[in-house]
């Protein structure tokens, strides 16, 4: 039986989703967050009979439509119309795991009370959560400005009997699930169709995917980084803390420490050194690790802040009597926080290279291209054009998206945050990464076996140890690929002990 987490307004934080996801919790609403639903609701309710002047997307069209009245009859209608009529994602699916995030941040959304829909709404989508209903969304279509409104809407038209899903891998129709499950579709009240498709929960989704593998990247470029010094023959100096106390970036100081502990023991690190001087990819690891560190605090930061917010419109307040036409649907903050990642990430990629390069150099008594017999055999000499191939498809996916606006609505939305786009690249740019670190574990491993019979220190060598595990020694020339796909599952499996 899974465990249950209760919905609350307590601030969820970004290793509580870690453990949420990981742990296989179900969901579920507690007291206090059912009671914000359905005392928002009556007020909204209340509020459309007591006010004679227009409630935009309540009793007005959308959009630049936003003049036009609609009759009190045609209310319901309104809101299905908006769900279908927005449902025009198109391109790639996105993955089911962070379909799975924008259902739980959707529910989390709903429940401060602040959005005007009802019980029984947010009650289906922790339905789907639980059963493993995986609404099918697609990658293109939002300009995260008035919320990721076509992602949204492919991930709520299940809700009325619409749309497609995944169930256990199977696609299907909303109706079909509907059947399966012996469900009733939703009747949409007023207001709900836009409290579901505003919202910022397609990039913030992705967002949070992309946190979780970061935090875990950036402790196994570390680590990897420490093999590879290790392996070079390099020195210990760069990373002496009073160094690092003259010039005081957390992350940068956090690095040379970490590196240090990495190291502690080693026989290679403690060795007579011949040269005086590292490359910057060894030398400079504190400083270039170090501020990719303070980068993915900031944008932690910036999505625990939204992940805690209510972001579709209008915004509903009943303590305060008020219902505010406004922007909190804007994804702004996302969008320059997901630019800002994915240049942090691609960094932590384009300095992993160079140490790979500098591996397979031929320097420092290490064979050319790390060949246990070279010429006969190539070594790893192709595997660095891999990781340098794709070091490069970061750089040209780093171009910000933020920075780019177009008119839309009829020019009723003039600034978007193309936050979505954002997002999708920054998850590219995350997964290029990690195999750019693989392909230099790959390295480090088979450069650390040319410096026996010195050890390195206990850490690295219980985490080749693993690692070898699944990944041989390159004695002769062989098929090279599934060795390095091997290397990309250890890094998603490794323990995060380190």
């Amino acid at each position: 039986m899974n465990p249950i987490h209760y919905i609350s307004p307590d601030r969820l934080l970004l290793p509580d989703l870690k453990e949420i996801i990981d742990t296989g919790f179900h969901l579920a609403l507690s007291d206090e967050a059912k009671n914000r639903i359905q005392r928002c609701r009556a007020y909204l309710d209340q509020k459309m009979q007591s006010q004679k002047e227009p409630i935009y997307g309540v009793t007005t069209g959308f959009g630049s439509l936003c003049n036009v009245a609609i009759d009190a009859s045609q209310l319901s209608q309104l809101q299905k119309n908006l769900m279908m009529s927005h449902a025009c994602g198109m391109g790639e699916e996105a993955p089911q795991e962070v379909v799975k995030l924008m259902l739980l941040l959707k529910i989390q959304s709903l429940s401060y009370g602040y959005s005007g829909v009802q019980l029984a709404t947010v009650e289906r989508l922790i339905n789907f959560y639980n059963h493993g209903v995986y609404p099918i969304v697609y990658q293109q279509g939002s300009l995260g400005a008035s919320g990721d409104l076509a992602p949204l809407a492919h991930l709520c038209l299940p809700l009325i009997g619409l749309g497609e899903v995944r169930v256990a891998g199977e696609r299907m129709s909303g109706a079909s699930l509907n059947a399966l499950k012996g469900w009733n579709s939703i009747e949409l009240q007023s207001k709900e169709g836009l409290a579901l498709l505003n919202g910022t929960q397609f990039m913030g989704a992705y967002g949070v995917w992309i946190l979780l593998q970061t935090h875990r990247l950036s402790k196994q470029a570390d680590l990897i980084a420490a093999l590879s010094l290790d392996t070079y023959d390099g020195r210990i100096e760069p990373f002496t803390q009073g160094v690092h106390h003259i010039r005081p970036h957390k992350g940068q100081s956090q690095t040379a420490s970490v590196l240090r502990e990495y190291l502690k023991g080693s026989q290679l690190i403690a060795k007579q050194k011949q040269d005086v001087q590292d490359p910057y990819s060894f030398r400079c690891i504190p400083q270039v690790h170090g501020a990719s560190k303070d980068c993915i605090d900031y944008v932690t930061k910036v999505f625990e802040t939204e992940i805690n917010s209510a972001t579709d419109n209008p915004t509903v307040i009943p303590q305060d009597d008020l219902v505010v036409s406004a922007g909190n649907f804007h994804g702004q903050p996302l969008a320059l926080a997901l630019d800002f990642l994915a240049i942090g990430l691609a960094e932590l990629g384009s300095i992993s290279e160079r140490r790979t390069y500098q591996l397979i150099s031929g320097k420092r008594g290490l064979p050319s291209f790390l060949a246990a017999h070279p010429g006969l055999n190539s070594g790893f000499m192709i595997p660095h054009y891999t990781a340098a191939s794709i070091v490069s498809r970061n750089k040209q996916l780093c171009m910000p998206a933020s920075v780019d606006t177009i008119d839309s609505s009829q020019g009723q939305e003039d600034h978007v945050s193309m936050g979505a786009n954002a997002a999708v690249k920054c998850y590219e740019v995350a997964q290029n990464v990690e195999k750019v670190l693989a392909i230099e574990l790959l390295n480090g491993a088979q450069a650390l076996e040319f410096r026996r019979p010195l050890r390195s220190s206990h850490v690295i060598e219980d985490f080749i140890s693993r690692f070898r595990k699944n990944v041989p020694f390159i004695e002769e020339d062989t098929v090279m690929y599934p060795n390095m796909q091997e290397s990309v599952k250890f890094l998603q499996h490794a323990d995060n002990e380190y």
